[in-house]
């Protein structure tokens, strides 16, 4: 599938809204030179249900958190209305020991959080985990150049946040994660995870999703919505002009025409290419591929149904509808441009939506931010990426010791307290009266809190998934899962359901100069004519025929 998927600045789902614009993708082999020949050259496939017994069991929240004000359609998460007047102490034993620190990496988008030493809220909970936690902060945006180098040197920290696309991206991943990483399987297999409350409290197939190799190497963190992408739309805007939300492909390219005005500077889209790929039910599971009538694997370029997206989103290039600063591959800031009006439709990931109607509804108080519900452009029921993968993993360094891999598996858990718990409001918002301010609806983070809180500790966890709520959109919560509960009826069926897979090295490197070609041509620097000839490389020399080759043996021998 393509990569994934917000409080007033930095939380769990401003990182998937953020993800969802794609991190800098790995081309090179660093992987490659670093961990020698071996299996995750030719790919690796494992039926997780012929390894089931590495996983934890599965545990209950803690007693006396909040039951969910609205129930979902897994994989969907329920959510709350409201914020719990009274919470939950479930972790009352410190869980440092050593007083030993801990390094970490994780990313974050926008300005970096002061470090260790300036920062009050990383002093606050350090101090509830008995163990100074000592983060480096890495951008969001090159974090995968970052990675590369890390693991090409073996020089990796003792917690290392790996988000799941970067995971896709990474030739050998499955090498390196056998070289440099602990196996946690003695400690969180089967029973063995009591001693972890809280991560027992993770759905089991998120855990499916941490194992390489056959056994359980890391921590994941369940996603809090499966969908990678949605098409935001200025509601009020619309609504002023007597517009309305697109049904079908062809309004969607007539409201374009209907509000491009160049002499006004504003056009109607950011590059909405993913999105016009679902519109047009192009296959999303395991980066692109489905199953044919003959039961041989399929790629989306090869389909009918991606050739028509290419020729329609050329089209709304060629005529001018998306806004010039974002033509260039690196253009400019769609957010932006949304957020003033320059633009009136922008695919983003979900996490995006709640972070921007509470900023600029302060600014512009009729601000109506609202995702476009998904149609076919073909007709028959519309078909919706997405799938339960985690938003990432965390891996604890190789050799460390029993006693430090204890210790970090403790503070992991502490980490990993859900909502309605003393914890979670920790970790979310700080100490009150520094970080936030407690309202009769819930907390509200002040301006230290932007400063300091970038998602630092919920990036070495994860967390038994919600939908929470925020004061300052009431209506947040309702909204989306009104949205996302319809979607999920139409979310395509991965054939290669409970099969986990670690694609050959070729095909994950050649992956994004491809995808660049293809960028190319619909954005008119190459003539559409050149998409037979970047199929057939994408074929030969792309890793796209070992693909498929390796994708109908996974099925048979999962017996599928």
């Amino acid at each position: 599938m393509t990569s994934p998927l917000a409080g007033a600045a930095t939380n769990r789902r401003n990182f998937l809204g953020l993800a969802g614009l794609g991190a800098t993708a790995i081309a090179g082999g660093g992987l490659l030179s670093a961990c020698g020949e071996g299996g995750g050259s030719k790919g690796a496939a494992t039926d997780t249900g012929k390894v089931s017994g590495v996983l934890p069991a599965q545990g209950a929240l803690p007693s006396g958190v909040p039951q969910p004000d609205i129930t979902s359609t897994r994989p969907i998460p329920d959510g709350f209305n409201k914020y719990p007047a009274t919470l939950v102490d479930s972790i009352t034993e410190k869980p440092g020991k050593s007083g030993t620190e801990i390094r970490a990496m994780t990313p974050a988008w926008g300005p970096a959080p002061p470090a260790l030493g300036q920062n009050a809220y990383l002093a606050a909970v350090n101090d509830e985990l008995g163990v100074p936690v000592n983060f480096s902060i890495q951008d969001g945006l090159t974090y995968a150049d970052k990675l590369n180098a890390m693991l090409g040197a073996r020089d990796v920290p003792d917690l290392l946040c790996v988000p799941q696309w970067e995971v896709e991206k990474l030739p050998r991943f499955a090498d390196a994660v056998k070289v440099l990483f602990e196996d946690l399987t003695d400690y969180l297999s089967g029973d063995k995870v009591k001693a972890y409350p809280m991560l027992a409290t993770f759905p089991t197939g998120a855990w499916q999703n941490a194992i390489w190799n056959e056994r359980l190497m890391a921590v994941p963190n369940p996603t809090d919505g499966p969908f990678p992408w949605a098409l935001f739309y200025r509601k009020d805007l619309l609504d002023a002009k007597g517009l309305t939300a697109p049904k079908t492909i062809d309004e969607l390219y007539n409201l374009g025409k209907q509000v491009t005005d160049t002499k006004a500077g504003v056009w109607a889209f950011s590059d909405i290419f993913a999105m016009v790929q679902m519109f047009h039910k192009v296959p999303g599971s395991e980066t692109g591929w489905r199953i044919k009538a003959d039961g041989t694997p399929e790629h989306k370029y090869e389909t009918a149904e991606f050739k028509a997206a290419v020729e329609f989103m050329a089209k709304v290039y060629k005529d001018g509808l998306v806004h010039p600063d974002l033509v260039a591959s690196k253009g400019g800031d769609a957010k932006k441009l949304l957020e003033s009006g320059k633009i009136l439709l922008h695919q983003d990931g979900i996490g995006a939506w709640q972070n921007m109607q509470a900023e600029q509804q302060k600014i512009t108080p009729t601000f109506n931010l609202q995702p476009v519900p998904i149609f076919s452009a073909t007709g028959g029921d519309p078909l919706v990426w997405g799938d339960d993968k985690p938003i990432s993993y965390t891996f604890i360094k190789k050799g460390l010791g029993k006693e430090r891999v204890e210790e970090l598996l403790r503070v992991m858990n502490w980490c990993s307290a859900p909502f309605g718990t003393k914890e979670y409001l920790l970790r979310e918002y700080g100490v009150e009266g520094k970080h936030h301010t407690t309202t009769p609806d819930g907390p509200v983070k002040t301006d230290l809190g932007f400063k300091e809180i970038a998602n630092q500790y919920f990036f070495i966890s994860g967390r038994s998934p919600v939908i929470a709520p925020y004061p300052q959109t009431p209506k947040y919560v309702g909204d989306l899962l009104t949205y996302s509960n319809t979607m999920v009826k139409h979310m395509e069926t991965n054939p290669w359901d409970g099969i986990k897979l670690e694609f050959p090295a070729t095909y994950k490197a050649q992956t994004i100069p491809t995808e660049d070609k293809i960028t190319d041509l619909v954005r008119g620097r190459r003539p559409i004519s050149d998409l037979d000839g970047i199929i057939s490389d994408w074929r030969t020399t792309g890793g796209g025929t070992e693909a498929r080759d390796f994708l109908a043996k996974a099925r048979t021998d999962a017996g599928k």
